[in-house]
């Protein structure tokens, strides 16, 4: 069984939460979500808040949270083989709604499909609340340019 050891990224003016499946094998070694470097996460994040690449986990979240980005993700526990979301079996989701409740969260994004199945077997019902589908930022999403996912992405930034 593994545990997810990283704390969400949010503080009272996140306005959009983000969510994924469960920290990789890299992101479990560096200590925070999407820490494998092939990953396109911040690179796409970036882009969308138009700012520069954060290097530092302490400008990650600055650049979060700047932005009213909070970030978690949907699995608190599972069994998983390596970094493959398709293992993914034995699910504990975390606590979304008490981290909705310290926030002003009004829309939810997942990344990638995996994250929404999981969202909507586990936290869609509890929350009363629908995810919105992004494409995947992983590697293993390589039909998707980092172009293409700058412009999905946008919409995180429509009121």
């Amino acid at each position: 069984m593994e545990y997810h050891q990283i704390e969400p990224v949010y503080n009272e003016n996140s306005k959009i939460l983000i969510l994924g499946s469960f920290p990789s094998v890299k992101s479990r070694e560096t200590g925070f979500f999407y820490g494998h470097p092939q990953n396109r996460f911040w690179k796409t994040i970036a882009a969308v808040c138009e700012e520069r690449v954060p290097v530092t986990i302490s400008e990650k979240k600055e650049m979060l949270l700047r932005n009213g980005i909070a970030l978690w993700d949907v699995v608190a526990s599972c069994e998983i083989e390596g970094s493959a979301d398709a293992s993914i079996r034995n699910v504990k989701a975390n606590d979304i709604k008490k981290l909705i409740g310290r926030t002003s969260i009004s829309r939810i994004y997942v990344n990638g499909k995996t994250a929404m199945k999981l969202y909507r077997k586990y936290l869609e019902k509890p929350l009363n609340r629908e995810a919105v589908l992004l494409p995947s930022t992983s590697p293993a999403n390589a039909t998707c340019s980092l172009e293409r996912l700058v412009e999905e992405w946008q919409v995180i930034k429509e009121n």
